[in-house]
């Protein structure tokens, strides 16, 4: 047993609990042990749960949906354990430690990172798509399926990726599993650069797109430890952007590229910016995940006491393996038991899907109808991005506005980030009908740019409007709803752009892309239904014990 000398250390290093006179410690202390066990078990049902919250804590001992918000604030007002000098938690409400309290500038560093992270990554996936017909001349194949596949695979790795970069993420760290995703996706696309056969180069992309999801599937989880509610959505929206404006930008880029330098050159770029990325993050990148910043805290008190018990207040008891395992096995039994986690996973999917089938259509459409340069069909990705950003605007303005209010009468409501999705999803599919009807009349090449751009509004909103509403809904199971939406967006868009040549040639541009906004237009009702019932179903599946 620690000295008394010793035990005071202790206690003026753990929360608020003062510590106790010498009088007072061995009744404290016998009261302390007879209590321990309904104490660990209360608290071992509390830190299960917690592990998922993206870095917030939580206070009670089983709260509702609607009070996660409050519970993520991480202050130790509310300590469940105000008797057990053992637990180490915040030492106060303004505790420099806890990520909610960081100075701005380190949570903007943090967040910089990760969004230019998640730009660059997925901008790797499609900025070779205008060299696509380079690509399979210089390795001699005609087999305009397996060109898109050379594209798509890389998303795949996306798919996979998530099954274990998020239960790294939350038994590790954050940090961690970027610097290493970092290095191994450095060193996959410099051997993408330097493959020697499109069978090396299929496999080298496959890699690095596994490697590279780690921003996406983390980031949403990075972003809800630092951030309350009311301060996320414009942070979120920046970090959202990138999954949509990097393979739209990506074309752009490399359409220059890849006339002046060659395909290979796309390669060397995106890993001479990668790289400088890592770096940075190497320097500047702190640990924003609770349960290990405290784990790593315990450790440091229990050198400097000799106190052996203590332990933090997120400990599972759990060994790593199971802790592994459980975490594992999470984003599936959201996609099972969750239905609002699964309707939107499905959702998401299709439209996903269907911007990396626009990515491998648009060099044909506009080399062989409008007869464009390699160059000038990257520009034709402009037009997605322009209607992307104006998307990006859009939702963050009037979602903030909607939170804000919410807040001022303490009423916040996770589906309050849902409010502009119904206009996204009629919108939508509108620009499907204008870029492929004008298309495949040969109209002014401003026509289809300008279908583009409408698609690029209707799917920034709807992907940030989802995503930010699972991290609300979901706070205590962010990431491993995250990690399920990525799997199946990332599976629909790696298989979707395999058969759109083949529905192109069999249908023609013009209802080609009419039967794909035939399925968006069924698909409207959803966002209706979920702004009426979301509520009720998010509260009647509430899923626990994961």
């Amino acid at each position: 047993m620690a000295s008394s000398s010793s035990s005071n250390k202790v206690n003026g290093n753990l929360s608020r609990h003062s510590s106790p006179s010498s009088d007072d410690e061995a009744t404290l202390n016998l009261e302390t042990k007879a209590s321990r066990t309904s104490i660990d078990s209360k608290q071992r049902n509390v830190r299960e749960e917690d592990l998922e919250m993206g870095g917030a804590a939580c206070q009670s001992d089983s709260p509702s949906n609607d009070n996660q918000e409050k519970d993520t604030r991480q202050s130790s007002e509310d300590d469940s354990s105000p008797n057990d000098p053992d637990i180490v938690w915040w030492d106060s409400d303004t505790d420099p430690e806890n990520p909610y309290h960081w100075p701005k500038w380190r949570k903007l560093s943090n967040c910089g990172l990760i969004s230019l992270l998640t730009l660059i990554e997925p901008l790797a996936s499609s900025i070779f798509a205008p060299g696509i017909p380079d690509l399979m001349r210089d390795f001699e194949s005609t087999n305009t399926e397996l060109g898109a596949f050379v594209m798509s695979v890389y998303v795949l790795g996306f798919a996979f990726g998530p099954m274990i970069l998020a239960p790294l993420s939350e038994m590790w760290g954050r940090v961690p599993v970027y610097h290493v995703c970092n290095v191994f996706f450095l060193a996959f696309t410099i051997a993408c650069a330097v493959a020697p056969s499109l069978d090396t180069l299929i496999v080298f992309r496959f890699l690095a797109g596994t490697f590279g999801a780690a921003p996406m599937t983390n980031g949403g989880g990075s972003i809800a430890d630092m951030f309350p509610a009311e301060e996320r959505a414009g942070v979120m929206a920046v970090f959202s952007v990138g999954p949509l404006i990097g393979p739209i930008i990506g074309p752009v880029i490399g359409g220059f590229l890849t006339e002046a330098k060659g395909w290979r050159w796309d390669f060397w770029v995106i890993a001479m910016v990668s790289g400088a990325i890592m770096l940075g993050m190497f320097v500047t990148m702190k640990e924003s995940y609770a349960p290990v910043i405290l784990e790593r805290k315990t450790i440091r008190l229990r050198k400097e006491t000799g106190n052996d018990r203590l332990r933090s207040k997120l400990d599972t008891g759990l060994t790593k393996n199971e802790l592994l395992k459980r975490c594992i096995v999470r984003p599936a039994k959201l996609l099972i038991f969750s239905p609002i986690c699964t309707i939107f996973a499905v959702y998401l999917a299709i439209i996903y899907g269907y911007l990396y089938l626009l990515f491998t259509s648009v060099p044909y459409v506009f080399e062989d109808a409008y007869e464009f340069s390699t160059k000038t069909v990257g520009l034709v990705y402009l037009g997605l991005g322009i209607g992307s950003f104006v998307g990006m605007g859009w939702f963050a303005f009037d979602s903030n506005k909607e939170v804000k209010k919410q807040l001022a009468v303490d009423n916040f409501k996770p589906e309050a980030r849902l409010k502009l999705l119904p206009a996204a999803a009629i919108i939508f599919p509108i620009g499907f009908f204008i870029y492929g009807w004008t298309a495949d009349f040969k109209t002014h090449w401003m026509a289809p740019i300008i279908g583009l751009a409408i698609i690029g509004i209707g799917n920034l909103v709807c992907f940030m409007a989802i995503c930010v509403y699972l991290v609300d809904a979901y706070e205590m199971y962010a990431a491993s709803a995250l990690a399920a939406n990525t799997i199946m967006r990332s599976v629909a868009g790696a298989t979707l752009p395999l058969c759109g040549m083949k529905m192109y040639n069999a249908l023609g541009l013009g209802w080609g892309n009419s039967m794909l906004g035939f399925i968006a237009v069924a698909l409207i009702p959803i966002p209706f239904l979920i702004l009426k019932y979301g509520e009720m179903l998010r509260k009647k599946y509430e899923i626990k014990n994961l």
